[in-house]
């Protein structure tokens, strides 16, 4: 079957959030063959960086941490919406005319997905879209940005979906995913007692041949 592999490269120079240098990822050569014969590297990591699932900890003191978010709920069937008409943020308006259901789970491709590096003016999930999907009851959203939000005091739009067991998932890239359904595997770090994990993140097309991927 047809697969997207629709995570982040984990690279010095890929795109951290708002550009901030203690953001970006970093690696050491702990061995050489030179003097070890063999390699080995180690890494220092943001829990946010790249493709990562967001955990309610993150914005809520107390909250529950990323291990709290069992795999049953990141392997299922998702639908990816095509919003790159968009040009600032997904208001409730824009997602009405999709007819969403109670325990979809939903990814936004947006212009973001077209975009290198980071954009301070990414196109986000605003609040009133937030609390949109929040009434209707959905099992989780996902977007081409490094953050569901920007530029809300409180954050208030990863705060309507935390209420709701919504889970977040930021940090895909959609340009090359043709808007339908999907099996998502989302596979994070096994982390525990922390806001976030990275994850490699899969959309299998049920319907076309198997062997196919991108």
């Amino acid at each position: 079957m047809r697969f997207y592999d629709v995570s982040m490269d984990i690279v010095t120079e890929m795109a951290v959030y708002k550009d901030k240098e203690e953001k970006r990822p970093s690696f050491a050569q702990t061995a050489a063959f030179s003097t070890h014969g063999f390699q080995e590297t180690r890494v220092s990591l943001d829990v946010h960086t790249g493709t990562h699932v967001d955990a309610p900890l993150h914005m809520v003191e107390g909250g529950a941490p990323i291990e709290a978010i069992g795999l049953e709920r990141l392997v299922t069937t998702c639908r990816v919406l095509n919003l790159t008409h968009v040009e600032d943020a997904i208001a409730r308006e824009d997602l009405e005319p999709f007819t969403i259901q109670a325990g979809e789970f939903l990814l936004f491709q947006t212009r973001n997905s077209a975009r290198e590096g980071f954009d301070p003016g990414f196109v986000f999930l605003k609040e009133s879209g937030a609390r949109f999907l929040a009434e209707i009851g959905i099992a989780g959203v996902g977007i081409d940005a490094l953050g569901i939000e920007r530029s809300q005091d409180g954050h208030p739009t990863h705060k309507a979906l935390f209420s709701a067991n919504v889970v977040i998932l930021e940090g895909l890239r959609l340009g090359a995913v043709p808007p339908a359904h999907y099996l998502m595997v989302c596979a994070p770090l096994r982390l525990k007692g922390v806001d976030a994990a990275p994850a490699r993140v899969l959309l299998f097309d049920l319907s076309a041949p198997a062997g196919e991927g991108a």
